[in-house]
């Protein structure tokens, strides 16, 4: 008779985690974004432009995942708001474990938004819930258009996709229409906005986006 291993979901007990995660998030009324994106497609710099427009009508804060140095969350730090770095020395991604050993750090019932700044990475943070009402996936012009059919399992988990450094479009090859094209076809349901964080080009769009997604859930 032959025997047959059977190997339970290596993923169970971070989803346990994110589940706990999320039950904290939700009892205090936190929209919680996870936002991932590969290196340099300007997380950072949205978080900035985000908070200097939002701080004075929205509670925030963010946890920033990187690989090694403090730069992001120093960065975000200048603009006065609670924020904790995880280093994950050569891991590719957060999860959920992660996630919950910083929760403590923040008081929770004086934030509204909480933003998820994870490791740059379009493979394995796909991989891993945290306990996240939405995930955001952004990409940017440099980096070609051809990323939704090289990483379909990011794009079909987003509920937004953010098309970055568009002011770039006049010096690159970048097909817009091929992306947004490919992107739905894995993610039908899934918003674009096109966005430049260095001219400010389409921010208003996304920070619309957020204060809908705030208000769908703190009323239902």
């Amino acid at each position: 008779m032959t025997k047959i291993k059977v190997y339970s979901n290596i993923l169970k007990a971070n989803d346990n985690i994110a589940q706990r995660n999320r039950k904290l998030f939700k009892d205090n009324k936190v929209y919680t974004i996870n936002l991932m994106s590969s290196p340099g497609s300007g997380k950072t710099s949205l978080l900035e432009k985000t908070i200097a427009l939002l701080k004075d009508e929205v509670k925030m804060a963010v946890l920033v995942g990187d690989l090694q140095t403090t730069n992001d969350a120093q960065r975000i730090e200048q603009y006065g708001i609670p924020v904790v770095q995880i280093n994950t020395d050569g891991a590719c991604h957060l999860d959920a474990n992660m996630v919950e050993s910083t929760l403590p750090s923040f008081n929770f019932r004086e934030i509204e938004l909480f933003i998820i700044e994870n490791i740059g990475n379009l493979v394995c943070p796909a991989d891993f819930d945290l306990g996240e009402e939405d995930r955001v996936i952004m990409v940017s012009v440099p980096e070609g258009d051809d990323k939704p059919i090289k990483y379909p399992v990011m794009f079909y988990q987003a509920k937004l996709l953010l098309i970055n450094k568009i002011d770039l479009l006049p010096y690159t090859n970048f097909d817009m229409n091929r992306i947004k094209k490919d992107a739905l076809k894995i993610n039908p349901r899934m918003r674009i906005l096109e966005i430049s964080c260095y001219t400010g080009e389409g921010i208003v769009y996304w920070i619309n986006w957020l204060k809908e997604q705030m208000k769908n859930k703190f009323t239902n």
